[in-house]
Formats: structure tokens, C-alpha cells, sequence
């Protein structure tokens, strides 16, 4: 805790002082006791009311706890704050105010503003008994794509007799994660079987010794070698290595985040909002249908200059590292797209689909991407721009206007994850499915 300002109440003025003073020298020139004894409750009150506003605000902890850390717009966070004073000494009175973005109401209630743009305070006003501990519930709505901080907390004292008054600042920090919006591909216009020209293998051609994913139960035709000890020993019959199969699918799909051809003529939000949505579309669908995938985009991270990388893999983590980059990822452009495939392409997987996602096709992208094609990559286009992207041969095209169905209901009408969850087929266990799936509007 971080003392910010030490200020006091109007209720006391060194006049106080010189009203003791007073009363004394009144009462030695009267003889009246009660005078004295007035004087004395005086200077005694003020050092123990400034001892006691010294103390206030030590050893109270301040504590949020929520019921999930990720969410997709829509969606409600259920906030806990446990307040604690861990003392003897009572708060006779204690005013705290939690600094929350205006990005996340209340659902009951509002957020008070601040000076600073964007944020508010959850404002509480209680008193606390030695030992004590307060719980309060709130729960936060999710309105728009983003990582927001929570934080500081502002706390406000005092002593039993309000002469004085103590703050601090706790910086208590907590991150909560805001996924873009997903939608099925077939939502999208997208074909939902192999949109992107991919076809998985229905048996294992080759294996590759060096990435072992899991164990099973040994089989007579099984290779000795490939026998896990440790398990086997484990569960007291022989367990053989199982191999990622050489064949697996790789997905890379390339964000571009500018929506005009120079990055100095600015952004059009409603756009790029689409085009980091789509971009998570396809990432869901290639996590369901079990492809390696990864993500890298010309924006940036807040207080960042480097472009986003997320490597391919599967892995049970992968879809959610995509998805927190996206949620994430500024409008600021490091460089050009065409830029970012050229540099890029050479870092990943060859025989990786390579998707460009953009909101739109310039003639050095089209060109970029056909020197890729040319090349041997595997290239897929998917532009969100009025008009229609040119037709490049042998690279799979996909039209998304601001006429595609999905993007009618953007920002307006209920929205639910379920269904691009549902149609992905991304497992009812992991955690992008929430304990509760009803939201209260888009």
C-alpha cells in the first residue's frame, strides 16, 4: 500500500490548540476544575484521534475474486471483493473506490467517473470490527473485445471522531480478457467442410518419433521401441508411446489490422472489429477440427511496437493464446501486410495453409501473395472489403461484405458463442465454455 495523500478534516484547526490554552489560563484565573477538565479531554482526544487515523488504514487487504478470467463479449464476469481488517484496532468508518473500465457496468448499479477517460470507480462506503472480513457481490458486464485492468484501489479513513482523515492507494491489480466475437464459418459464408482446400488424412502414413502425444496399451505389432517405461511401470502392464502423426494440418492464419491502404488516413472500428473476428472464426474451426494453427498480425500489443506471433501448434492452450492475442491487438499497423508476408513466410511450416484475413486487397498484397503461390505456399484470401477481391488463381478467395449475415447482427441483438463453439466442435470441457451460456444482448 502506497500512502497517496495524508490531508485533514475541516473539523480540525490548530485553533484547537489555542482554545486549550485558553480554557486553561480561564480556568487558573476562575479556579473552575471543569474548565481544566475540558481542556484536557481536549488534548487528549487529538493525539489519540491523529494516532488513531495513523493507524486506520494498516493491515486492511483488499481481495477480488471472480468466477472465470476469460469471456466473450455479451457475457457476465461475477466479481467477489473481500475486504479484511486484520488488526484490533476497528474502522469506525472506511470509504474504498476500485478503479474499473467503463468498458465493464455493472449490471445492477453504476460505475462513478473519474478524471481519467475510460474509467470508473466501484465506489463502497462500511465500517469494520476487529478481525472483520466483508464480502460484496457485483457482477460485470462484457461489452467489447479487449484486456482490461483492474485497479487501484483507493482507500479513505479515519478516526472515531472524524478530526482526521487518511488515504492510501493499494495497487491491487487484476486482468480480465474479453474475447472478440466468433461465429460459425457456414455464418460466414464460408463453406464449413475443408473451406481452405485441406483434406485430412483417415490413417497415419508416417509418424514422427520426436513428438509423442499421449500413451496406450501395448499391441503385438507395436515396435519395442517405442515402449514407456515410466508409464508401464506406473500401471503394471506395458504402455507404448503414441506419435503425432508427420501429416498433421497446419493453419497460419495472417491478420492484417489496417482498413485503408495508408496507415496515416486512420481506422474504421465497425471494420476492423470484423476483421479480428473473423480471424478468430477461423482459428476456432481449425482448433475443433484438431489442425496446428497459429496466429502473427502486422498490429501490436498495447505499449508494444512488435508484431503479434503465435507459432502453430494444437496444443490445449493453442486456441486460447490465439484468442487473448486478439483480444488484445491494437489498429496500430508495424508495417505493411505485404511486408509482414514477406518477412514472415520464411519462419513458418512449409506446407502450411497460409490465410491472409484482410479488410482490404491492394495490388502489392495480391501480388505478395502471389509470389507466395508461386513459391509453393498454400495461400487462402479472405477479404472484408466492399468490393470484391481479385481472383487469383490457385489461391481459394473469400468474399465478407458488410452484407454477410453474421455481420447484420454485429453490435446489435443477442449474441451467444455457443453455436461458433458448437459447429467448431471445440470440447464442452475446455474453458472457453462458460458455466452459463445466457447473455443479455450484443
Amino acid at each position: 500500500m502506497e500512502e497517496r495523500t495524508d490531508e485533514r478534516r475541516v473539523q480540525f484547526s490548530p485553533v484547537w490548540f489555542e482554545m486549550a490554552a485558553l480554557l486553561i489560563v480561564i480556568g487558573l484565573i476562575v479556579q473552575q476544575r471543569a474548565l481544566f477538565a475540558l481542556a484536557a479531554c481536549l488534548l487528549t482526544v487529538i493525539p489519540i484521534a491523529w494516532w488513531w487515523k495513523c493507524t486506520s488504514l494498516r493491515h486492511v487487504e483488499y481481495e477480488r475474486r471472480f468466477d472465470k478470467r476469460c469471456a466473450f463479449p455479451g457475457e457476465t464476469f461475477e466479481m467477489t471483493v473481500r475486504i479484511t481488517n486484520r488488526k484490533l484496532l476497528p474502522l469506525t468508518w472506511l470509504e474504498v473506490s476500485d478503479e474499473v473500465p467503463m468498458a465493464m457496468p455493472l449490471t445492477r448499479g453504476a460505475l462513478m467517473p473519474t478524471h481519467i477517460p475510460q474509467v470508473g470507480t466501484l465506489d463502497a462506503a462500511l465500517s469494520l470490527r476487529w478481525y472483520e472480513r466483508i464480502s460484496r457481490h457485483y457482477e460485470l458486464e462484457c461489452t467489447a473485445r479487449g484486456v482490461y485492468t483492474l485497479g487501484p484501489v483507493h482507500f479513505k479513513s479515519g478516526d472515531l471522531f472524524t478530526l482526521f482523515e487518511a488515504r492510501e492507494t493499494c495497487e491491487n491489480h487484476d486482468q480480465i480478457i474479453v474475447y472478440p466475437r466468433i461465429w460459425p464459418l457456414g455464418d460466414l459464408g464460408l463453406l464449413s467442410k475443408e473451406p481452405f482446400g485441406e483434406r485430412k488424412a483417415h490413417r497415419r502414413l508416417l509418424e514422427d518419433p520426436l513428438r509423442t502425444i499421449g500413451i496406450r496399451d501395448y499391441h503385438p505389432e507395436d515396435d519395442l521401441r517405442h515402449i514407456h517405461w515410466k508409464a508401464t511401470a506406473h500401471r503394471g502392464e506395458l504402455q507404448v508411446r503414441v506419435f503425432e502423426p508427420a501429416t498433421t494440418l497446419n493453419l497460419v492464419i495472417l491478420l492484417n489490422v489496417s482498413t485503408f491502404e495508408h496507415n496515416w488516413q486512420g481506422v474504421i472500428p465497425e471494420l476492423f472489429e470484423r476483421t479480428i473476428s473473423v480471424a478468430g472464426s477461423i482459428a476456432t474451426w481449425a482448433a475443433g477440427q484438431k489442425y496446428k494453427v497459429g496466429l502473427v498480425a502486422n498490429g501490436c500489443m498495447p505499449l508494444s511496437d512488435q508484431p503479434i506471433r503465435v507459432p502453430a501448434g494444437r496444443s490445449p492452450d493453442q486456441l486460447a493464446a490465439i484468442l487473448e492475442a486478439l483480444a488484445a491487438v491494437t489498429s496500430f499497423a508495424t508495417l505493411s501486410v505485404q511486408e509482414l508476408l514477406r518477412r514472415e513466410s520464411p519462419r513458418l511450416p512449409w506446407g502450411a495453409t497460409l490465410i491472409v484475413v484482410t479488410a482490404i486487397v491492394t495490388d502489392g498484397l495480391a501480388a505478395a501473395i502471389l509470389r507466395l503461390r508461386d513459391a509453393g505456399r498454400r495461400m487462402a484470401l479472405v477479404s472484408l472489403a466492399e468490393e470484391p477481391p481479385p481472383q487469383l488463381d490457385g489461391v481459394a478467395t473469400y468474399h465478407l461484405p458488410s452484407s454477410t449475415p453474421a455481420f447484420q447482427r454485429f453490435g446489435r441483438g443477442p449474441y451467444d458463442a455457443t453455436a461458433a463453439l458448437q459447429a467448431a466442435r471445440v470440447p464442452p470441457s475446455s474453458p472457453y465454455w462458460g458455466r452459463d451460456r445466457e447473455v443479455r444482448g450484443g
